[in-house]
This record gives structure tokens, sequence and C-alpha cells, in this order.
């Protein structure tokens, strides 16, 4: 996979980790509301949606599929 298809789905994991870091730490200690674990939930199914995506296109690379 080249860095330039890889690049974009890096960047949303970066941005999505991001953001679910802040929603923890902002957090620490009070808990989060109903919408921000909504938020959360969402950011941990896109982020697994983003590395599956990740993995299955490095897998097509390296067996040329």
């Amino acid at each position: 996979m080249s860095h330039q298809t890889e690049g974009p789905i890096l960047q949303q994991i970066h941005d999505l980790v991001a953001e679910e870091k802040h929603l923890r730490s902002t957090h620490a200690g009070v808990g989060l509301n109903n919408a921000e674990r909504l938020r959360l939930d969402g950011i941990e199914r896109q982020l697994d949606q983003c590395w599956g995506l990740l993995r299955q296109r490095r897998a097509d690379d390296e067996f040329g599929t």
C-alpha cells in the first residue's frame, strides 16, 4: 500500500484517537453524559472500521489480491 492510499486512513485514525482522548480526559472522574457516551461509542466503531480497512488493504498489497 502506498503512502498516498494509506495516508487518509491513518489521518482519520489519528483524528478519531485525538477526539477519543479529549472526551476521556476532559471527563475523567466526572463521567460522560448520554450524548458523549454515544459519541464515544461511535468513535470506537469508526476506529474499528478504519483499522479493519487498513489491515485489509495491507493484506491485499502483501498477497496481491
